[in-house]
């Protein structure tokens, strides 16, 4: 797990700190979250409140972390956030002097983890991202790269200021027993839900009579009728539909392969055959181009399944479910071969935490559908092939793993040592940075603006 809290040198006992350190590490590190959820939606406060060596700490940054930890709950003072990013910038002056960098697929991993966690929370649709956030996931992609870089560095300093440091059984036992009893945490009940999801194949036939449609509306464009009309009229892309089938700009590597080629193969203006994706059929128009970067309409039509293709998918889910059970092949595995879902194949079928990258979440981050079916589960079965829709409307069959189940609990040493451990492991790294941070400040340029004067962050100098 990596640790990046606030510093607890304002706290004045034990109990304060476990409040604040054990919330972030069982709640999956608010801070981070504070900072992914700042991300989307951004405070236009614009003004230099401290400086740090070559780095500047802006009136924004302080604001925008205050407000998301307010809204969650968190009762942190911004004194305290200001000395976090103070020592935060500090750390990072340190490891240029020490040469500590991080590597490109480093950072590109931990980006690809935070999108991935924006997505989940909008059902992985790039279009209502970008209506929602007003920017398109490649411009999202772009904007992390320097933030996470910084957070990674930052890291990679307080490891090698800490690696070294151990807790004992016995300094956590005396750390917990310290709260006070009405104190103690509640811990949600967790869940490890799994699923494989498998598309039915459409007939042939099928598709040829939505490709024949979608030509009947390419000549009806042609000769004179209006594209955005019909796209309102006849697109199940629900999501461009309204907006006569409009997507906006996008780059290369953005969309889908066979919807890119066409794209780039089109003059301004002209409309292409009609193409297939893994989202449906695409009747494409070119807009405009600009380099690699282009501006595209299009009508969706999706092939339906006929009740035999649905039957099949489902004979094909109860045999693997059956294989499954008599452990011929784990569920893992299955799900990294067979399923059809790319949001939790790449992860062994289990829906994931990205914000601690843990597949133990909270009952209430599961989807209502699965979360009805596994009230009914017990623990480490398999259901029988269920029928439902897709995120983006596909009829579509899977079975849900119930993995494991840990009720909701007040915290204690018995069933929860490992998240008490890494909280006074991460109160003991604290103490070190803390001493770091006093002894560093010295020979650290740093000026605060008078307004945070009274934070007395440079005492003693």
């Amino acid at each position: 797990m990596i640790f990046n809290p606030i510093p607890t040198k304002l706290s004045k006992s034990i109990m304060q700190r476990f409040l604040k350190i054990f919330f972030l590490v069982v709640l999956g590190m608010s801070l981070n979250r504070a900072w992914a959820q700042s991300e989307k939606n951004p405070v236009t406060i614009d003004k230099i409140i401290a400086k740090v060596d070559n780095y500047i700490i802006l009136k924004s940054e302080l604001e925008g972390m205050y407000l998301q930890l307010a809204s969650q709950g968190q009762k942190v003072e911004k004194c305290q956030i200001l000395r976090r990013l103070i020592t935060d910038k500090m750390l990072l002056a340190q490891a240029e002097i020490d040469s500590i960098e991080v590597t490109p697929d480093e950072v590109e991993s931990q980006v690809q983890r935070r999108l991935d966690y924006i997505m989940q929370g909008m059902n992985a649709d790039e279009k209502e991202i970008e209506e929602r956030l007003g920017k398109s996931v490649s411009e999202m992609r772009e904007e992390l790269v320097d933030p996470i870089r910084e957070q990674l560095t930052i890291q990679r300093m307080q490891q090698e200021l800490t690696q070294d440091l151990k807790v004992t059984p016995r300094q956590v036992k005396k750390f917990f027993n310290a709260i006070p009893k009405d104190s103690i945490p509640y811990l949600p009940t967790e869940v490890e839900v799994g699923q494989i999801v498998k598309l039915p194949e459409v007939d042939k036939s099928e598709k040829g009579k939505i490709k024949q449609k979608l030509n009947e509306i390419k000549l009806k464009i042609e000769g004179g009728e209006d594209f955005e009309k019909l796209a309102r009229l006849h697109s199940e892309d629900l999501g461009t539909a309204t907006k006569g089938g409009s997507l906006g700009w996008f780059g290369r590597g953005q969309l889908a392969p066979e919807y890119e080629a066409m794209s780039l193969s089109l003059k301004t203006g002209e409309i292409g055959d009609p193409v297939e994706s893994e989202f449906g059929f695409h009747l494409i128009q070119l807009l405009e181009r600009r380099g690699n970067r282009f501006k595209t309409r299009h009508i969706l039509l999706r092939p339906k399944p006929t009740a035999e293709n649905m039957k099949e998918a489902e004979h094909f889910l109860d045999s693997l479910r059956n294989q499954i059970l008599a452990d011929s092949i784990k569920f893992g595995a299955a799900a990294k071969r067979f399923s059809d879902d790319r949001k939790t194949k790449m992860y062994a079928g289990m829906f994931m935490n990205f914000e601690n990258m843990s597949s133990k979440i909270s009952r209430d981050q599961l989807d209502y559908a699965i979360y009805k079916t596994v009230d009914t589960m017990k623990v480490e079965n398999i259901s029988k092939p269920l029928e439902f829709r897709t995120d983006d409307g596909k009829a579509a069959v899977r079975i849900i793993y119930f993995k494991s189940k840990k009720k909701g609990h007040y915290a204690s040493l018995e069933n929860d040592f490992e998240k008490i451990y890494e909280a006074a492991l991460t109160d003991e790294k604290n103490r070190i940075l803390e001493k770091w941070f006093d002894k560093m400040k010295t020979s650290v340029f740093i000026d605060i603006d008078p307004d945070y004067k009274k934070c007395q962050i440079l005492e003693n100098l």
